[in-house]
């Protein structure tokens, strides 16, 4: 298990913060959480730079019906407080 920060989630994938070293190409395993539940997803390492890793999911699943629902209400929230 290696934890790291989240700082960026889309519905095609997820960026994030970890500081041990993981191969670019690799499968893994993602589990976090999102306002309306737990995600547990598999992807692919498409990035790294420095600490920060760029993840592609790969399956299609309730998960990425949950994260398409989150991102969708987040984009919702920044337009209702103006931020865009």
């Amino acid at each position: 298990v290696v934890r790291g920060e989240t700082v960026d989630l889309s519905q095609s994938g997820i960026a994030a913060m970890m500081r041990v070293e993981v191969r670019v190409g690799a499968v893994v395993r993602l589990e976090f959480s999102v306002p309306s539940g737990d995600i547990e997803i598999h992807a692919v390492v498409r990035q790294k730079s420095a600490f920060r890793y760029g993840f592609q999911f790969l399956e299609s699943s309730s998960s990425q019906d949950l994260i398409g629902r989150t991102c969708r209400d987040l984009a919702m929230k920044r337009v209702i407080n103006g931020s865009e």
